[in-house]
């Protein structure tokens, strides 16, 4: 499945979520459900889906996916929409749905990411690596430092020697 198919599922899902979170409820336009479905999908195809999901896993990216939903709906509905109760029911329904519906995406996605990962490991491709950590475990380097007293004495001594 390529990136457009994956993109087309996800505005025709934030379509639905938006349709029945914002107009079936409350009186919001078809310009509004498509912006909002628009903006939704490209923000959460890239943020969710092609950062998130490979490097924190399923969970993080559903509730990247919910957040971001969330918040678009708040701050974009305080411009376009007049009802404070249309903005805070319509954003917890459209997230809700559309989170929802983002866990079966992951789900497909993810599964597909491990088994390109595991074909490109057979064939005997390096696996790309990006500049984060996936499991966000850090490690620390100690060392000991010379003490400068010491090797002062010990830099007078053999020059004294010689």
């Amino acid at each position: 499945m390529n990136h457009l198919t994956i993109l087309i599922i996800k505005f025709i899902t934030c379509l639905i979520a938006f349709g029945l979170g914002l107009d079936l409820f409350f009186d919001a336009t078809f310009v509004d459900i498509v912006s909002f479905s628009l903006f939704v999908t490209v923000a959460s195809y890239v943020l969710g889906d092609r950062i998130i999901l490979p490097q924190l896993g399923r969970r993080a990216a559903a509730v990247a996916d919910f957040l971001l939903t969330y918040l678009s709906v708040w701050i974009f509905g305080s411009i376009l929409l007049d009802n404070y109760v249309q903005i805070g029911w319509g954003s917890i329904i459209s997230a809700t749905i559309i989170t929802v519906a983002e866990v079966f995406v992951h789900l497909f996605l993810q599964d597909r990411i491990q088994t390109t990962v595991q074909n490109d490991e057979k064939v005997g491709t390096e696996k790309k690596r990006t500049g984060f950590n996936p499991k966000l475990a850090f490690s620390t380097e100690f060392a000991s430092d010379d003490d400068i007293k010491e090797m002062i004495k010990a830099a007078k001594k053999t020059t004294e020697k010689e």
